[in-house]
């Protein structure tokens, strides 16, 4: 999971349903695990009934009682309350500038040993991009898995996905931050229903990841199971193979018996062999069975293991917020010992910066996992730097 998601846990949940129901006016008094909610005449919910109780966490606690809602990540009473919060307010438009924030150094120049003793952002024109608000359920039939809220964020003009201003956003919003102003929307419907478009294609690329490990969890876990039913399948055969045996066994004697006995003795003896004779064709009859499942790798018990593990993946667009932002340039003083260097590039708000910066060697472009080693001569990697230092 990257920084631009929002993991669902309970502390979150209780945050969000708590500012959430002060908002509606609603009081709210703590006892335990429990909330007790108290709403103003004025308030129009659906959320809101006479007497209302939230209990945190296991909905053990709840039994059935009137008034009494379950709080947790996949508790009914939280998901209403995000669906009613997107439909209250799905759209917005806020605004990060230059003003006030720190300007982002990358990467590529903060993790290395070059100093920057100076940063000046001057911004030439205003750009628009759209931030949304995704919820991610990714679950099995059986078990709940994981829940989060992710941000995806592209310019509106250029459809560039901007990762960096989506953690800006979640910042700026978060419960943490101070209170942000929001206003009307401005982007065509048409428009934005195209980012729209764009930006899922996008989430789903980013969440493959965290799919595939979910998914591969989910297989152990239906592995393990599907072995543990082979094993008590085994057992099983075991316990009907020694059943047969001593039942053949009581058959055989009671045959021998028959054989020499009185006429009473001898009917008693026919009527006992009998029930065990059919006792012993069940057993031979699910021995068969058994056998035979296990020979097709029990092939419908391991249809109904899977499918109980198999994953259900849903993605929900809850809100759609217009951002506008500074494009310009950033001027940094770098100081690398006794040498001094200015580099000017791309540069946005809330953004940082915008423009691939090269190694004057190797043409590789500096990045998270590619460091600037030197400003010497030029701005060289520490790859560069290394190798030219062992010649």
């Amino acid at each position: 999971m990257t920084d631009a998601a929002i993991p669902v846990t309970q502390s979150a949940v209780e945050r969000i349903t708590e500012q959430y129901l002060q908002t509606l006016g609603c009081t709210i008094k703590k006892q335990d695990n429990q909330w007790v909610i108290t709403s103003p005449d004025s308030a129009h919910s659906e959320l809101l009934t006479d007497g209302l109780t939230l209990v945190c966490g296991d909905e053990d606690d709840v039994d059935g009682r009137d008034n009494v809602e379950p709080l947790h990540p996949e508790s009914a009473f939280f998901q209403r309350i995000l669906s009613q919060a997107s439909e209250r307010c799905p759209t917005g438009k806020i605004a990060t500038n230059s003003a006030g924030n720190d300007i982002r150094i990358p990467e590529w120049l903060r993790q290395s040993d070059v100093e920057v003793s100076d940063a000046d952002f001057t911004p030439y024109y205003d750009r628009t991009a759209v931030v949304i608000l995704y919820q991610v359920t990714i679950e099995t039939v059986s078990e709940y898995q994981s829940e989060f809220l992710r941000a995806v964020a592209l310019d509106v003009r250029s459809e560039e996905f901007l990762p960096p201003l989506e953690q800006t956003f979640l910042e700026l919003t978060s419960l943490d931050g101070a209170t942000v102003t929001s206003d009307q929307m401005e982007i065509d419907p048409t428009d934005a229903r195209e980012l729209l478009d764009t930006a899922n294609e996008r989430l789903i690329e980013r969440i493959d990841e965290t799919i595939d490990d979910i998914h591969h969890e989910a297989s152990r876990a239906a592995d393990a199971e599907v072995e543990e039913y082979r094993q008590m399948q085994q057992q099983r055969i075991q316990e009907l193979q020694e059943k047969r045996s001593n039942l053949s066994s009581k058959v055989d004697e009671l045959s021998g018996r028959i054989d020499s006995s009185e006429e009473a003795e001898r009917v008693e003896a026919l009527k006992k062999r009998k029930e065990l004779k059919s006792d012993l064709q069940d057993v031979d009859a699910e021995l068969k069975d058994v056998r035979q499942r296990r020979d097709q790798g029990f092939r419908e018990r391991q249809s109904e293991i899977r499918e109980r593990h198999a994953l259900d993946v849903r993605t929900k667009p809850v809100t759609l917020t217009e951002v506008e932002y500074e494009r310009g340039e950033v001027e940094f003083e770098l100081i690398m010992g006794e040498h001094r260097r200015t580099v000017t590039v791309g540069y946005g708000s809330g953004v940082g910066v915008t423009e691939a910066v090269e190694c004057v060697s190797c043409n590789e472009k500096f990045s998270d996992h590619t460091h600037l080693g030197s400003i010497t001569r030029g701005l060289k990697c520490e790859d560069c730097v290394c190798s030219q230092a062992g010649e």
